[in-house]
């Protein structure tokens, strides 16, 4: 073959792979700096990360939290927690990890490039009354008995009365759709505006049927574009439309949600630890095991939910699990109420994850079982809103 020639083929392959790596969508967060990545978990001398933790008392408080509300959880990592307290107390200098004997293993992401995905979950707080009146019209109900191989009924026939007379109703709600989004975080606050404390309304159970995503039945009809759906467009989409319609959205999911009334009672994970927000996340356990300690490095939004190119390192704990959290994928714990719900509602970005673990622990510990987890849903209960899969 003419040297000119082999000289233009080898330019134009150099401009096919930079095209294609421009090519790769970076709108959400996805970084593609630290090249392909072949293992779930690599060691690495230090994070390629700029900044330091910008939570350290928030990661303090939780490990504090971990400590008082699970001894023996607390007891199999504490030597981990002390060693990044102390790395934390020193600046928090990434460059300085194994100086305080922590190793730092940097996760694959779902796409081999170091992308993890986050999303995020919170508690929200509604308003009800004990008994129906006025705009307080929608039930929450309680678990109900469930025979042997008896079937609860679907979403469509317990919004139709198939639970009513049954004295399982809780309370009553002046929204249907702010019930739903109850359901989907699987706990909540219940304000029964008589001046009493709020009840804390944790998860009580699941009527057994498919949960389907209304997010993709929106995309699938055409009323929100995909690049747009998140819990806000959800809710923007139900105050421009009528109780029937928004019924009728909802009734295709029939999967259904039950409570259990707590009083005086904080937000718990599956390790029934009390969540700290923006400290706590929830994992898959077969992968990320109860109290691994995260670097994160978590892309940062603005007030529409729109990537804004930069980024935060965080410091946190795996203490949850959630029914959609599989993989290289975590769903972060953003607090309580409107404000929470708001940040919550947009993430679905993409970031990068270090596990830091004590020189002392081998990397094979990484891999757990399932059975070390309570279930697919936690102490929350959240089951994450699934937009468009």
């Amino acid at each position: 073959m003419n040297k000119h020639w082999v000289h233009y083929l080898f330019i134009g392959l150099v401009f096919a792979i930079l095209a294609g790596c421009s090519s790769r969508p970076t709108d959400r967060g996805q970084q593609y700096k630290d090249g392909h990545l072949t293992q779930p978990f690599g060691l690495v001398n230090e994070p390629n990360a700029k900044g330091r933790p910008v939570n350290a008392k928030d990661f303090a408080d939780q490990v504090t939290e971990t400590q008082y509300a699970s001894a023996s959880l607390y007891r199999r990592n504490s030597a981990n927690f002390e060693a990044v307290e102390r790395w934390v107390q020193a600046g928090g200098d990434t460059r300085q990890l194994a100086q305080f004997g922590i190793k730092a293993y940097q996760m694959e992401g779902v796409d081999n490039f170091g992308n993890v995905q986050f999303t995020g979950y919170y508690t929200p707080v509604i308003q009800a009354r004990y008994t129906r009146q006025g705009a307080f019209q929608y039930p929450l109900y309680r678990m109900p008995p469930r025979g042997k191989n008896r079937k609860l009924p679907e979403r469509a026939a317990i919004y139709a009365g198939a639970l009513e007379g049954r004295n399982l109703a809780i309370a009553y709600s002046n929204s249907l759709m702010d019930n739903f989004m109850m359901e989907v975080q699987g706990s909540g606050y219940v304000d029964y505006g008589d001046g009493r404390p709020m009840m804390f309304f944790g998860y009580g159970g699941r009527n057994g049927h498919a949960y389907r995503s209304i997010g993709k039945v929106l995309i699938d009809r055409g009323e929100i574009a995909r690049a747009d759906m998140s819990m806000q467009a959800i809710r923007q989409w139900a105050s421009r439309h009528s109780e029937s319609e928004v019924r009728e959205l909802l009734e295709q999911n029939p999967s259904y949600v039950f409570f259990k009334p707590i009083p005086f009672a904080p937000v718990k994970g599956a390790s029934a630890v009390p969540l700290v927000a923006k400290a706590a996340v929830a994992s898959d356990r077969s992968l990320v095991p109860a109290g691994t300690t995260l670097l994160a490095e978590v892309p940062l939004l603005d007030d529409k939910g729109k990537f804004t190119g930069k980024y935060e390192l965080r410091l946190m704990v795996a203490l949850d699990v959630g029914g959609a959290i599989k993989g290289q994928h975590f769903d972060m714990y953003q607090g309580i109420g409107t404000e929470a719900g708001h940040a919550a509602g947009y993430y679905n970005h993409y970031g990068r994850v270090w596990v830091l673990k004590g020189n002392q622990t081998s990397a094979s510990l990484f891999q757990t079982t399932n059975a070390n987890s309570v279930g697919s849903q936690g102490a929350t209960g959240q089951v994450q809103l699934t937009y468009d899969d």
